[in-house]
């Protein structure tokens, strides 16, 4: 750890923007607002104003980066809660946030309108929503952003005082471009131009930025045996010969991965499960929908078709 980075996250926190929805159990209520309408869907979060939610898919995340705050020092993390609720309708949440003991103090309620426009306003660097419009936007503006997909089906609580995050690599953490050469020349093309520049850093994807700075939090919380309480994973379809370019990118950017793992055409799920991840981001459909069965997982757009394969290994 060194003190220009605990100075620099206490100046700029890592900011994460979270719906309503997505760091709570709302299902029920939100079919109610999808069949019944808005007076109805008003109607059952008043009568429950005083019933705690249940904990929803990107909870734990939330919960475990807030852990990292040290007390009586500005924070590294700050949580600001983002929602199409009306204000009126947001004291339920911070009814539950504050049951869970969440430190989350601010946020903004807008009685359905996008949320787009307050992403930059908060200074963001990810935002995790249920609502594919509000992610795409939040992409489009330059914020890592991700629609989560359903809670996992059992919640294990490993690595109680850790927080571990899996990102795929091309179109999430690196740029699309390997991607392009794959869909105009192969996969032959792809890995002649992988192993030809494997020395060059790939640019950053949606998520590269967020990734940077999540790598400072975990500087701050490195240890002499190079453990950190924050630990990242790259789990992608690429494997040899095509693997190099990724971790002389990492290096590049000065962000090491804490783990990769090269799957090919594996099921990334069973991995991931076995990473322990708190969350993981992928800009395929079927990744996510596998992944969500084990993990928190949410989904980052892209202008891939879903059912067509990006970069099958080799």
């Amino acid at each position: 750890m060194t003190g220009s980075d605990r100075e620099l996250l206490s100046e700029k926190p890592l900011r994460i923007g979270i719906s309503t929805r997505a760091l709570f159990d709302l299902e029920e209520e939100h079919r109610v607002l999808s069949e019944q309408g808005v007076q109805a869907y008003a109607s059952l979060q008043r009568d429950r104003e005083s019933t705690v939610i249940k904990k929803g898919t990107g909870f734990d995340v939330v919960d475990r980066l807030l852990k990292l705050n040290e007390p009586d020092y500005p924070p590294y993390v700050e949580v600001i809660l983002l929602s199409r609720n009306s204000p009126d309708l947001s004291l339920r949440a911070f009814h539950s946030i504050d049951y869970y003991g969440l430190a989350v103090k601010t946020g903004s309620f807008t009685s359905g309108r996008s949320l787009a426009p307050f992403i930059p306003a908060w200074e963001i660097d990810l935002f995790l929503s249920n609502e594919a419009d509000d992610v795409k936007a939040a992409i489009a503006a330059g914020t890592a952003a991700a629609r989560l997909g359903p809670p996992p089906r059992a919640r294990e609580g490993r690595h109680e005082d850790e927080v571990r995050i899996a990102f795929d690599g091309d179109a999430v953490v690196f740029s699309p471009e390997s991607d392009e050469i794959f869909k105009e020349q192969g996969l032959p093309g792809f890995l002649k131009h992988e192993v030809e520049n494997a020395t060059k850093p790939m640019d950053v994807g949606p998520f590269g930025n967020f990734m940077k700075k999540l790598s400072i939090l975990r500087n701050i919380y490195l240890r002499d045996d190079g453990v950190s309480r924050v630990r990242i994973a790259i789990v992608t379809a690429r494997n040899a010969p095509a693997h190099a370019r990724v971790i002389n990118t990492l290096r590049a950017w000065g962000t090491p991965a804490d783990e990769a793992h090269f799957v090919g055409r594996r099921e990334k799920s069973t991995i991931l499960a076995a990473f322990g991840a708190h969350i993981f981001f992928d800009d395929q459909e079927k990744h996510v929908v596998g992944a969500s069965q084990l993990v928190p997982s949410g989904h980052v757009p892209g202008p891939h078709d879903p059912d067509l394969p990006i970069i099958p290994a080799g």
